[in-house]
């Protein structure tokens, strides 16, 4: 059980201490539902790596995580509070649940048939959240560090099953885009149980290996999206060139204090991962300059877009716990900027540098102020070389709940020879395997994958 300590002593929490609902609204045809839960911060598990009863203590301490539930006003409240859930697993690591005004693409499609559970992930928006200041309160960089080993995908499994438990819920269907694909994969490893099925948008993790080999393969599709981005707007490769040129000589800094370094520009690459965001380069890249009295410059309109794409203030989970999303027995050892070394291509001093895609690399932690105090953090994180598994390859094999997945031919994120490897090593799960959307294409066409993945794991078989 967990224990609360009061004036009478150590005592168990009870149940309307672990789960409470704050609020709820209704409005443009859908409600909500504003869920906080009280979860360990440690869960426990097996010898053989299964989550065991999660009413274990698992060492005491507890974290808050937050999710909202949706439903459409199509249903009765009565009709909704029957409907089965589906559990939303957001990409990342350090996304939070998605805050929507309207029931439209994958939720709309959703809501026929679900009440939607929209997860913030522990230490993500209104979970128990982590940055710099936060974590100041944990002590120095190792109980940090040591904090943070507990907020990756096998403890977001935990959170989903105590969470599935005092929701009272049989078995739940899961939606995991990216990351929460990552996780979906997890869940399937470790309490397989707890699922009827699962649905997994450009996320099929790679189960074993050193984390090297994932950003060897991604280095080379973000370099043939960059490719592709020039044949679209040759007259952009000049001026990537030209901003990397100027900020080598021009200080620039941003609104926000900070300076602007061509490598910092170069993550502006995030716009190559999608559909229709990849024309928005072209949008950006079109205000860059503007001349002043004192010569020519970037524009504070410039600056300021790519302030919100080059900043980790919002999301700093995303950095310090990117590579260990790989670690499963050694040491990530920052591995993207190890194997930076193989594609020089992307280095800023490049003769004509490309955009990067989402790797994560030391010098993040000395440019970004959200990041510099997290520096020996992050340090330690990556030298840990005792990282527990995070997939059972055996209970893969020998799975039982229907998966779907798509499986996107040009992701710059997940790769596609990665993923169809990962999928032959899932036991049942079906692959739909498509070039007509990138990593985002859930929000391209979010309503016709959902039905298409959702008919394949109902499908008779």
């Amino acid at each position: 059980m967990l224990w609360r300590l009061s004036e009478q002593g150590v005592r168990p929490l009870r149940v309307a201490e672990l789960h409470s609902i704050r609020a709820r609204h209704e409005f443009r045809g859908l409600r909500t539902a504003e869920h906080y839960f009280t979860v360990p911060l440690k869960h426990s598990w097996s010898d053989n790596g299964r989550l065991i009863n999660h009413d274990a203590d698992g060492g005491g301490e507890t974290i808050t995580v937050f999710a909202r539930e949706y439903s459409s006003t199509d249903h009765t409240v009565k009709e909704a509070a029957e409907l089965p859930w589906l559990l939303f697993l957001q990409g990342g690591p350090g996304g939070r649940g998605n805050r929507v005004t309207s029931l439209a693409g994958w939720m709309k499609a959703a809501a026929k048939d679900f009440r939607i559970l929209m997860l913030d992930q522990r230490g993500t928006g209104l979970s128990t959240p982590v940055d710099r200041l936060s974590l100041a309160g944990r002590g120095d960089a190792v109980e940090q560090a040591e904090y943070l080993t507990h907020f990756r995908a096998d403890s977001i499994v935990g959170d989903a099953e105590f969470i599935r438990g005092l929701l009272k819920s049989g078995p739940w269907s899961v939606l995991g885009q990216s990351f929460g694909g990552f996780c979906a994969l997890s869940y399937l490893s470790f309490a397989p149980e707890g699922l009827r099925e699962v649905l997994i948008t450009g996320g099929l993790a790679p189960l074993h290996g050193p984390a090297e080999r994932v950003y060897r393969a991604t280095f080379k599709r973000v370099a043939e999206r960059n490719a592709e981005y020039f044949r679209w707007y040759p007259e952009d490769r000049q001026t990537v060139t030209r901003i990397a040129r100027h900020l080598d000589t021009q200080p620039e800094f941003l609104a926000s204090g900070e300076q602007l370094t061509p490598e910092r520009f170069q993550m502006v690459g995030s716009f190559l991962g999608g559909n229709t965001r990849v024309d928005s380069l072209h949008y950006l890249l079109e205000d860059a300059f503007i001349d002043t009295p004192s010569g020519e410059r970037l524009s504070e309109l410039f600056l300021e877009q790519v302030r919100g794409l080059v900043s980790r203030a919002a999301n700093p989970l995303y950095a310090v716990l990117h590579e260990s999303i790989y670690g499963q027995g050694q040491a990530t050892d920052w591995a993207a900027w190890k194997v930076l070394e193989e594609f020089p291509e992307f280095l800023p001093s490049a003769e004509e540098p490309l955009f990067t895609g989402e790797m994560v690399y030391p010098w993040y932690f000395e440019q970004d102020p959200a990041l510099a105090p997290l520096r020996e953090v992050a340090e330690l994180l990556a030298a840990k070389n005792d990282w527990k598994p995070l997939y059972d390859t055996r209970q893969l094999a020998t799975n039982t709940v229907p998966v779907a997945a798509a499986v996107y031919k040009d992701d710059i994120y997940v790769d596609h020879d990665l993923s169809l490897e990962t999928a032959a090593a899932v036991r049942g799960l079906q692959t739909w395997i498509t070039d007509d959307f990138h990593h985002d294409g859930i929000g391209e066409d979010g309503e016709g994958i959902f039905r298409r993945l959702f008919g394949m794991v109902r499908a008779p078989r």
